[in-house]
């Protein structure tokens, strides 16, 4: 099968597999005082500096606390801040990813205040709005640095200043974009971080601090990771993440024109097709399309070869229109005719060229028969 759902998740690494199996025999505890649980402990060490020099903190000025995933990790942002001061709001983006749209959505129940910004045709955020919304009552401001669904390049920059100038934090959910794109760290207070995303194993993922910010833990027990996040971790996950962050910033450039050099072949197959969202400030790797008359689920289930999605895999089930898509103002069925196509550092372009031809044909044959 032809692989193109970079963005639900990506192939493990070879070397990442390899750095991973010796930790199915090498079973100490990391938190443990004796040889077994050192050399974990050393594993994970060496992971944690290769996870943040990847996120441009090779000093490890900040810290790194491993988490079970993303997810985890802007629950923990979102819920963090308001525990941090008498502020209680929260200001974020209309096509965020779920984990930080739901978690808002159940702190606006417990009181807090949300703002979720509007967004352009072009899958920007509304600056004027962002402007007027972030305020001194504002504890945090989140922002996807790449989009999941359409790959749209939010100003973060930008998005953490105005976040500044009201004394408010600013939180990055980087994990489409990291090791993919630059990510200004200097201007974030958090971001969170997956490693199944950059070629390495499910189930680890990172929230990272700036320096000298005070934060509230999120799971108590054992007081392990400097009693912010207790468990025992998982050598082997963090070594996987470790050594995939790695690999992402040694190929960071070449997998970048390799990307690059897929998008501008399938953007030429797909020319009767209509990108959604901007066509610059984008990450290429994710093509998202429509073409009207077309109906997307009826496309995925007609090209069992290749494997690609109708919008994010976290909603893919639940029948509804992609809200990203809603946003930027497409229909319902405009929404509903749109493909994702996600493709990195192991796709070749023959197998590009065979999928576009493949889901191509089932599209001509649909609007033949409509």
């Amino acid at each position: 099968m032809i692989y193109l759902d970079y963005q639900a998740t990506t192939p493990l690494a070879p070397e990442v597999r390899a750095a991973m199996l010796p930790w199915l025999d090498r079973f100490g505890n990391p938190h443990s005082p004796h040889r077994l649980g050192r050399e974990a402990a050393a594993a994970i060490d060496i992971a944690t500096a290769g996870v943040a020099a990847a996120l441009g903190d090779a000093a490890g000025r900040g810290r790194l606390v491993f988490t079970s995933g993303a997810t985890e990790a802007a629950n923990w942002a979102l819920q963090g801040a308001l525990r941090q001061g008498l502020r209680r709001k929260i200001v974020t983006i209309a096509t965020e990813h779920a984990c930080v749209l739901d978690t808002a959505a159940w702190l606006g129940e417990q009181g807090a205040e949300i703002v979720a910004l509007p967004v352009g045709a072009d899958g920007l955020v509304d600056l004027d709005a962002a402007t007027a919304a972030i305020d001194e009552r504002t504890a945090l401001v989140a922002a996807m640095l790449v989009n999941n669904e359409i790959g749209v390049i939010q100003p973060i920059e930008t998005l953490a200043a105005l976040a500044h100038e009201a004394g408010a934090l600013f939180f990055c959910d980087a994990v489409q974009g990291f090791g993919r794109v630059d990510l200004p760290l200097d201007a974030c207070d958090l971001v969170a971080i997956s490693a199944h995303k950059i070629h390495g194993p499910k189930g680890i993922g990172a929230l990272w601090l700036r320096p000298g910010l005070d934060w509230p833990a999120f799971i108590h027990g054992g007081g392990q990771q400097q009693g912010l996040r207790s468990g025992t971790l998982s050598p082997m996950l963090c070594a996987g993440f470790g050594t995939a962050a790695r690999i992402a910033e040694q190929c960071h450039t070449r997998d970048l024109i390799h990307v690059n050099g897929l998008a501008l072949f399938l953007e030429h197959m797909f020319k009767d097709w209509t990108i959604n969202g901007d066509r610059e400030a984008r990450y290429r790797g994710n093509l998202n399309l429509r073409r009207d008359g077309v109906d997307a689920g009826r496309l995925i289930s007609e090209v069992r070869e290749v494997a690609f999605s109708a919008g994010s895999a976290c909603a893919s089930g639940s029948g509804r229109p992609s809200h990203v898509l809603r946003a930027i103002g497409l229909t319902e069925m405009q929404a509903r005719t749109s493909i994702r196509l996600g493709f990195g550092r192991y796709t070749t372009q023959e197998e590009v060229e065979q999928a576009a031809r493949l889901i191509d044909q089932a599209a001509a044959r649909q609007l033949e028969w409509a």
